[in-house]
């Protein structure tokens, strides 16, 4: 089961089920941007929706339960844009710059992300950093090394994690100072970690 599987009632199945649950993320997205977690209730995201309240309850246990989901569609949504950004790039300081800058451009812009990013939960920052380990290790074999790069990339990304909030807490465009710093310390890490 995912990270938010003790949260949502049901996954949904068909189409038109898929369209409503995301309909409901995007009522939840848009009233956390206005008000903050506090704006977010089942009752609002269904008005904001235009769902009958018993949709809601459908799929979501109660308020956490959408706020988990979003975070895990975050989540899914921020592995491709940079599974598409990290396509030919040819270095991997470009690839901490790529993750990085992902992150900051959904920030910016992704409706909810600014409050609710990928969630306070060690099972996305475990399931980040395996798929970083998979990108770094595609083409070669596994090895006794896989589960010391994927510990050291967990490290990586709580440490991002960190230091993003912070340049989020200074300015709601993200510090660039926190940012370039956030950078600059992933490389240094790194550097002694990443297959060569």
């Amino acid at each position: 089961m995912d990270a938010v599987g003790s949260s949502v009632r049901r996954s949904p199945v068909q189409q038109r089920s898929v369209e409503r649950v995301n309909q409901m993320l995007d009522a939840a997205a848009a009233l956390l941007d206005e008000g903050g977690y506090d704006a977010l209730s089942t009752r609002a995201v269904a008005a904001r929706a235009e769902v009958p309240i018993g949709s809601i309850y459908r799929f979501f246990r109660d308020k956490r339960g959408l706020a988990d989901a979003l975070a895990r569609r975050n989540l899914e949504r921020f592995l491709a844009r940079i599974e598409r950004r990290l396509t030919g790039a040819a270095d991997r300081p470009d690839m901490v710059d790529l993750v990085v800058d992902e992150y900051v451009e959904m920030k910016r812009t992704v409706p909810g992300f600014a409050v609710i990013d990928f969630g306070e939960n060690r099972a996305v920052a475990e399931s980040l950093a395996t798929h970083l380990t998979g990108r770094l290790l595609s083409g070669q074999a596994a090895g006794p090394g896989a589960g010391d790069l994927n510990r050291t990339l967990l490290i990586a990304v709580e440490a991002a994690d960190a230091l993003l909030k912070l340049a989020f807490r200074e300015s709601p465009e993200g510090d660039p100072f926190y940012i370039a710093e956030t950078k600059r310390l992933l490389r240094a890490y790194l550097e002694r970690a990443l297959p060569r």
